[in-house]
């Protein structure tokens, strides 16, 4: 038994069963996958994967359990890995975060200058992505860290964390008619064209939701993933936008009018995640409790734990 052929089996069932694509993850043959799998499954006296033909299928009984202990394993030795590192006194590395546009333009910079400062030798790379992607890369150990909306908290193989709240503004050109009234109701805005995120980004939901509950029809005439074209597009007179209140509050409303909507549509929460049971560098927790400074150290060390 070997962890490239423990990598073979996880990744198997990560990428549906497509060996070419097993083969490209871990730099080497559809073959030499076909083979890494069938020495392990003879090894354990096992089949571990349905077969049609020479063809992958799915997971067999015991392969469910078996899958689950090979996720355990390979989790248990890059924490090793990390564990050595941080004994040894090492204090370089490369961060990993995986955020939405939003975080990583109007939040994380003040984060990220700070921790720099702290950790000079430490490297961050960003990846900008989707909340389901974002608990994927966390997931899978592409990425370190996890930060986005409430979405991160349904998967059980994260630990997720609370961190702050926000709500939707809306901005218009000055002198839209949007920007006379002393308060703005969901009919008012649903008379004009709307520009916001696209579905799964940056507290959608809760625009959508806010719209369906009241029965109002909407016209969304465009959607984006970042904050900085829905305004653009606003200041071009083809809508109403909807983003997120940090986008303005933390950066230039780029001439538009920013109208208050928390009474309009449920606050959003944006929540940090890592994966369950994973070994933290010292370096990781200092830049997640430099973005969320209400949580504790022993706090997340006892939620990790506990769901190890």
């Amino acid at each position: 038994m070997n962890f490239q052929q423990l990598r073979s089996i996880r990744e198997a069932a990560r990428r549906g069963y497509n060996l070419t694509e097993v083969a490209n993850v871990l730099f080497t043959s559809q073959p030499g996958v076909s083979r890494q799998i069938r020495e392990l499954e003879e090894e354990l006296g096992v089949e571990i994967f349905e077969r049609n033909g020479k063809r992958l299928t799915g997971l067999t009984e015991p392969g469910k359990g078996i899958l689950q202990i090979i996720d355990r394993l390979l989790l248990e030795a890059e924490n090793l890995r990390q564990a050595s590192q941080e004994y040894s006194g090492e204090r370089s590395g490369t961060l990993t975060v995986a955020t939405t546009h939003t975080q990583a333009r109007y939040v994380l910079p003040r984060v990220v200058q700070s921790f720099r400062a702290a950790f000079p030798d430490v490297r961050i790379a960003l990846q900008q992505s989707s909340p389901e992607h974002i608990a994927e890369w966390v997931i899978s150990g592409k990425a370190d860290i996890g930060i986005a909306t409430e979405g991160l908290s349904q998967f059980e193989d994260l630990v997720s964390f609370p961190c702050y709240s926000w709500s939707h503004v809306i901005v218009v050109p000055e002198g839209h008619p949007l920007a006379a009234l002393r308060s703005v109701s969901l009919e008012d805005l649903a008379k004009h064209p709307l520009i916001t995120y696209d579905v799964g980004f940056t507290g959608r939901s809760h625009i959508d939701d806010a719209f369906r509950k009241a029965d109002i029809e909407t016209d969304i005439v465009l959607t984006a993933m970042d904050s900085d074209v829905i305004q653009q597009y606003v200041s071009l007179g083809l809508g109403v936008g909807i983003v997120a209140s940090m986008a303005v509050e933390n950066g230039r409303a780029n001439g538009l009018h920013a109208i208050g909507a928390a009474h309009l549509f449920a606050p959003n929460v944006t929540r940090l995640a890592v994966r369950r049971g994973a070994y933290l560098r010292s370096y990781t927790s200092e830049f997640i409790l430099q973005f969320a400074p209400d949580l504790r150290r022993a706090n997340i060390e006892t939620a990790l734990s506990a769901g190890a």
